[in-house]
Order: C-alpha cells, then structure tokens, then sequence
C-alpha cells in the first residue's frame, strides 16, 4: 500500500513498507525527480536506515556480552509501518519494537517517520523515542536516489553535483564495506563535481559534515534541478552503481556510519553511533527542494 500527499504542483507517494519515499512528481510537466527503482540496476527508491548505516563487521555486533547480526543498513527499510496520520500534505509514520526486531536488535524504541509537502519540496522528519529502560544506541540516516538525467534528451555526465557551503570536507574512503578511516584525507567539495560513473568505481563518496550543508545536482542544459539540505546531520553519503552505469544519483543524509576497519563490534563503541537516554526523543530532519 502507498500513501499519496500533495501541496500545489508537487506530489509524493510513500509506501507503508519501509514508510519509503516512492516518487516526487512536478504535476505542472511531470517531472519525476525520484529513481524509480528499476530492479537491472538497483531495486528501491529511498530507503530509510535504521538502526544502523552500511555494513557491519561480518553483520555482526556485540551487547551487553551477546551477539547479535544485522545486514547492511538495518531492517527498517523491509518493514511495514502504521500510518499513524494522514493529511493532503503530510503523513506520519509508525515503526515500534517486537519480538521480531528484539532477536537482532534488544532495545525497545519508537521510529516516527513524516513527510511533508510545502512550497517547492519535502521535509522529510525522523524522530526515535527510547522507550525502554537501557541507553538504546542506533544510527539513522536517509538513502533517496535521484534521477540523472531529470529529463530526455541529457546523460548522467551532462550534470554536475554542487556543494553548500563550499569549501573541503573530511573524505573518509571505503575498504571493502568499510571506512578506512585512518586513511582519511581532505575531499575537494569546495568546487563543482562533474560527475561521471567511474567516481563510483570505489564505491560511495563518504564526508563528514557538521552545520548546516545542502547539495545540488545541476545541469548548464536544463532548468530543472533537485537539492537535499539538512542541519547537524554528521556524515553524508554520495552513490550510484558501478561497474552498471546507472541515471541516478542517491544523496545519502547520515547520524552514523559503516564500521571502520579498526572497529571493535561493541555496539556502543561503533564510530557515529547515536546514544539515547530512556524516555529521551531524538529528532532530525532533511529537506528535498525540486526546480
């Protein structure tokens, strides 16, 4: 099952499984700004990642002197949510601990996800809620694919992805599925990034982020353009497959990362992980502006 929101010219949908962004449309020409999930290159659109963001050490981690195993980027993004409210332009969604969570992940909590439209976009709010009796750690982070091109005609190199504000970043490059973070260096994200499949070659471009940042994926050929902003989100993510040259491009918003490859499975020790008293309500959001 979907739910549809609009405001104005714009329209989302967004499925109860995964409570995953499906499709963000410009009815006035409609313009898809959202990958539409094409299994031959990569099956989803904008998952939600929860409790943890990439790969785990053999999926695998340790609490309270247990193991427990996780896949990459957690189960939220494969379960069904309650929708809890519905509007013309808003929808909340609902994600709670159960048995079937608690056997990979023994915390009890609370995900609210809402998305909503207004102006020229959408916010997109997460809100986790520790409501057990224990520090419940976790990481939470968004995965939307855009479409590159946005329109017949142009390729994925006609576009270029632009920085706010413009200046370098820590780049923190990937061994495998992890952050070789010893190895980290200054990226030159204080230019405009032509971009090309082959930067993919290593995987995802992963930065450290701190403020207030936002990121455009631009064309000199065309009007139209999209732009992820967010405020005090510490790592983002950039991604498309490779060696399948596919017309997306995700702008991935993170409060955690990957394991490091000095990591030491304890979950409470796991580089960006999220630390969360009982009764406490952790809240972020991002932002999607379409043109």
């Amino acid at each position: 099952m979907t739910v549809t929101i609009t405001a104005g010219h714009l329209q989302a949908k967004i499925a109860e499984k995964g409570a995953e962004l499906q499709s963000l449309v410009d009815t006035s020409n409609d313009l898809e700004y959202i990958w539409q999930a094409d299994p031959n290159h990569w099956g989803k659109h904008a998952p939600i990642l929860f409790p943890i963001i990439g790969a785990l050490k053999e999926d695998t981690y340790q609490h309270e002197g247990k193991s427990y195993h996780l896949p990459r980027h957690g189960f939220a993004r494969d379960m069904l949510f309650t929708v809890v409210e519905k509007r013309t332009d808003y929808a909340l969604f609902l994600l709670e601990s159960s048995t079937e969570t608690k056997a990979k992940y023994p915390f009890d909590f609370q995900l609210y996800v809402s998305y909503e439209l207004g102006g020229d976009g959408l916010v997109v709010k997460y809100q986790v809620k520790n409501s057990g009796q224990k520090e419940l750690y976790f990481s939470i982070g968004g995965h939307p694919a855009f479409n590159v091109p946005l329109e017949k005609g142009l390729t994925f190199e006609d576009y270029y992805l632009s920085f706010s504000p413009k200046k370098s970043r820590v780049k923190l490059p990937l061994k495998g599925n992890y952050i070789d973070y010893e190895q980290r260096t200054l990226g030159q994200t204080n230019t405009d990034l032509r971009l090309t499949h082959d930067m993919f070659a290593n995987d995802a471009l992963v930065y450290e982020t701190k403020g207030l940042h936002s990121y455009s994926i631009r064309s000199e050929k065309s009007p139209h353009s999209v732009t992820l902003s967010y405020n005090n989100m510490p790592y983002v993510g950039f991604w498309s497959t490779y060696p399948v040259k596919s017309p997306f491009l995700c702008i991935e918003p993170w409060c955690g990362i990957a394991d490091t490859l000095e990591a030491s499975g304890e979950l409470s020790e796991k580089l960006g992980i999220q630390a969360l008293p009982p009764e406490e309500v952790f809240e972020t959001k991002y932002s999607i502006t379409v043109k």
